[in-house]
């Protein structure tokens, strides 16, 4: 049964997302990858199941502030192994295991340290 209307798969995939440019893509990355002085927009959160549920450490990301159009930059970085990891999410300080940083996916600052 259809229902009237059908679209061809590219129409389908325009409708989706605006198309990235290649800058766009090239600066994005995950927050665990990020190196002290690193700066840039949370582009999204999405986890993956680990130690925490998936859904229950997006909540918790989420609670903390950690949202799609907060600006983040890294601060400093534990003594070993890099973990955890201090940030400045807008106007506060939060530090964040570098295995929950990977939930959050940056759309890096090209005139930062990214």
């Amino acid at each position: 049964m259809t229902l009237g209307v059908t679209m061809s798969e590219p129409a389908i995939l325009d409708t989706l997302a605006p198309p990235a440019t290649e800058a766009e893509i090239i600066n994005v990355g995950l927050l665990s990858a990020a190196r002290i002085g690193a700066r840039g927009v949370i582009a999204r959160v999405s986890a993956f199941e680990g130690a925490l549920p998936a859904a229950e450490l997006e909540r918790r990301l989420l609670e903390l502030g950690f949202v799609e159009g907060a600006t983040v930059e890294v601060l400093e970085e534990g003594l070993f192994g890099r973990d955890p990891i201090a940030v400045r999410l807008d106007d506060m300080r939060v530090a964040i295991r570098r295995r929950e940083a990977a939930a959050i996916q940056i759309r890096f600052d090209p005139k930062g340290d990214a």
